[in-house]
């Protein structure tokens, strides 16, 4: 019965190393839940639905960040990098495994139009965001996804499109 009441006492197996602060494998954090402990970071990428430089103006930068900061704590996700480029939104971000990608995207992108569009009046009716988005998880890399957001405004050229080599089509 002891070791019973032991072994109920520690939440999850990594508990140990979160209370002892002896998890430091690549400055990554371990969350907690009730009954989960989890790493769930993700890079998501999407667009306005019209591509010129939409975002462009420091005041729309300005008040995205802004929103994207007050939904995060609102979800109880973790912002942990982001870029906000004329073109395109990039974000680093920890969301908690009660909640899909799918639906904090969703969340995101609907909350943020609404308040675009009503703080500045300059967007036309409908949809603001373009209907998709791109995600992919961060596993071991976690490093260069942190850099490649925050290094955003270097990729911002016109880039020229390069045939393939391996393709070639005779006419």
């Amino acid at each position: 019965m002891c070791a019973f009441l032991c072994v109920a006492r520690v939440k999850s197996p990594w508990s140990i190393f979160i209370s002892q602060g002896d998890f430091t494998t690549m400055n990554r954090r371990l969350y907690q839940q009730a009954h989960a402990t989890w790493v769930c970071d993700y890079h998501i990428v999407w667009t306005p639905k019209y591509r010129g430089k939409v975002l462009g103006d420091k005041y729309i930068k300005q008040e995205l960040k802004r929103i994207f900061k007050y939904i995060a704590k609102w979800k109880s996700c973790g912002i942990r990098a982001w870029h906000v480029g004329d073109e395109h939104i990039h974000l680093y971000i920890s969301i908690p495994p009660k909640y899909s990608v799918a639906y904090i995207v969703q969340v995101l992108k609907g909350k943020s139009s609404t308040w675009i569009k009503k703080k500045t009046k300059k967007f036309p009716e409908g949809t603001f965001w373009a209907r998709g988005y791109y995600v992919s998880t961060i596993g071991l890399n976690e490093y260069q996804i942190a850099l490649y957001v925050n290094d955003q405004s270097h990729h911002q050229q016109e880039l020229v499109q390069r045939k393939l080599p391996w393709f070639h089509v005779e006419p």
